[in-house]
């Protein structure tokens, strides 16, 4: 079961780094289902570097460079409140807030989603805030994607500029976080030769979530990504207030 559970961890990893939107999120709750989460969390880390590595190759040349800057610079501190308050935060609350959050936000795009709206500017204070948040979460729950998405979805940039973006800023906060990971003990030998092993699927899973990137038609992609964004966030609300 573990290995089961592990193997479709790594494929939602995979499909995530190669463009697929949100299904990311869905890598650790599965593990979940046999380990503890800070054990998936740990465990997963190795593999979602791999495979943005895989994801840098495919969109190094789809990026705006000024919502990347922004994200660089707020995630960073996001994570290192993580790390500093991981023995008093309740996870479940946070991933129970995320869940809020992002299911308001993407109900909100659906009922503007008829009055056609200028694509924003990318805003430091904004960025700044919600960057921060993506940071810490990211590093709680591997669960970055809903506040990212909050922030970035208005921006109405390109399909791949909008995939690309994401995959360079969650691959830099990856590597970031490997520090305080392995302060905390999460990562080991153990660990890192079953990550090994998960590389394979992963890998192949990127491949295919590039390739559907790729032949989606852009306003389907922008839709899915919106109902996608829905669905997680009542995962995640349902998740945290039964943890609660």
């Amino acid at each position: 079961m573990f290995w089961v559970a592990a193997t479709f961890a790594a494929i939602f990893v995979g499909l995530g780094k190669g463009g697929v939107p949100v299904v990311t999120a869905l890598a650790v709750p599965v593990l979940a289902l046999v380990i503890s989460p800070i054990a998936a969390a740990g465990l997963l880390l190795p593999v979602y570097i791999v495979a943005d590595f895989f994801g840098l190759m495919a969109y190094r040349k789809y990026f705006n460079g000024r919502v990347l800057l922004i994200m660089m610079v707020a995630m960073p501190p996001g994570v290192l409140l993580g790390y500093l308050t991981v023995d008093l935060v309740s996870e479940a609350l946070i991933v129970a807030l995320l869940g809020l959050i992002g299911a308001v936000f993407a109900l909100t795009m659906m009922l503007r989603s008829k009055v056609e709206k200028p694509a924003r500017r990318p805003k430091w204070g904004a960025g700044l805030f919600w960057g921060g948040i993506t940071g810490f979460t990211s590093f709680v729950s591997h669960s970055g994607g809903v506040p990212y998405q909050v922030y970035t979805l208005p921006l109405k940039m390109e399909k791949l500029t909008f995939t690309g973006t994401m995959i360079i800023a969650f691959a830099y906060i990856n590597l970031i976080k490997l520090i305080p990971y392995y302060a905390l003990g999460q990562l080991n030998v153990s660990n890192l030769k079953i990550a090994f092993v998960l590389m394979v699927p992963a890998g192949l899973a990127v491949l295919s979530g590039v390739r559907l990137v790729r032949i989606l038609p852009e306003k389907l992609f922008f839709k899915f990504i919106v109902w996608a964004l829905l669905l997680l966030s009542l995962k995640l609300l349902w998740d945290g207030v039964s943890a609660l």
